[in-house]
């Protein structure tokens, strides 16, 4: 199957560049919906699988034990800008796990949030795994060994029992047995797991439809009343949600991966940019949303500076826009 043109970069009349990709929405019994290019593409979770791995901390009894709530599930499902609330939200986290940052090891690279960026740079200091874009997720990994007992030396492992532990997890989501998988490194040294794009769709209609008081629904309802956590100011996954309040859930992945879990009609969206162009992402998102009719007026105003993002030369001037190209 021909992969279709998601976005055009144009550069004053003419299109200069073109990103293709796939997207699949399905719905809770993993029928497909709309489609654009091969459902069945095989792609790399990676970002996308976070509210998976936190959902083990529900369906095992740990987030009740060390007493975790909205706000920490949320934040165990997010991908961090490394704002100053998601730090202190982390280290509260790991104090009551009677761990120190010491025991995250996704990791070290400035916070994503430029801001927070340069006050640590301006107060001379330096980024630690705290501000690690995966650190929620990592304290999530090591909840669930303190609650089982389990090591936290070697968390990270692919035969440790708490990867065994998200990995059914993952698979029950998404509809796969475990051996169906393929399972990689992240970049933050978990691993993750390659799957057809329609069965990441599917996981996030699951989330999308789960019932109130069900792991599901209880994580669900953590994720859309805590946005910020989610991804952080500034960015699509935060403002998605802030302009359509709890109707969806935004979930972006390193390498062009993104996905939606759409709360009214139970609806999961998966896409993958094939060339892993991030600013592919904006434009193809804001359009899926309005293909699905999910946009209204308000929230279409709130995105309209992602849905067709200009081209600015070194003078500032506009010559181009990265537009989206195609139809469900």
């Amino acid at each position: 199957m021909d992969t279709p043109v998601l976005v055009e970069v144009t550069r004053g009349p003419a299109v200069e560049s073109r990103h293709r990709g796939q997207i699949a929405v399905v719905d809770p019994k993993g029928a497909l919906v709309k489609q654009a290019g091969d459902p069945e593409a095989l792609v790399c979770m990676r970002s996308l699988a976070k509210p998976f791995q936190a959902m083990a901390l529900l369906t095992t009894g740990a987030a009740q034990a060390f007493g975790f709530g909205a706000a920490e599930l949320a934040l165990f499902s997010g991908s961090l800008s490394g704002q100053d609330f998601q730090v202190d939200l982390v280290t509260r986290a790991l104090a009551r796990l009677g761990l120190n940052p010491d025991a995250l090891q996704c990791g070290v690279h400035p916070p994503l949030h430029r801001p927070s960026a340069q006050a640590l740079t301006k107060a001379g200091a330096k980024p630690t795994p705290l501000q690690n874009t995966c650190a929620g997720k990592h304290t999530a990994m090591l909840a669930l060994c303190v609650h089982h007992k389990w090591p936290t030396e070697n968390y990270l492992a692919v035969d440790h029992p708490v990867q065994h532990l998200i990995l059914g997890t993952v698979g029950r989501m998404a509809g796969l047995p475990r051996e169906d998988i393929k399972v990689a490194i992240d970049g933050c040294g978990a691993p993750v797991f390659f799957m057809p794009l329609k069965n990441i769709a599917l996981a996030y209609a699951r989330l999308a439809a789960a019932q109130p008081g069900s792991p599901g629904g209880d994580l669900l309802a953590a994720i859309l009343d805590h946005p910020r956590h989610i991804a952080g100011d500034g960015r699509l996954d935060t403002d998605v949600m802030l302009a359509l309040p709890g109707m969806v859930f935004a979930k972006s992945g390193a390498e062009g991966g993104y996905a939606l879990a759409l709360k009214e009609g139970g609806l999961g969206v998966a896409l993958k940019i094939e060339d892993g162009a991030a600013r592919a992402l904006n434009p193809t998102v804001v359009a899926v949303l309005e293909q699905l009719g999910v946009l209204h007026p308000t929230g279409r105003e709130a995105l309209k500076s992602y849905a067709q993002p200009p081209i600015l030369n070194h003078r500032k001037e506009e010559v181009g826009r990265i537009r989206p190209a195609f139809a469900m």
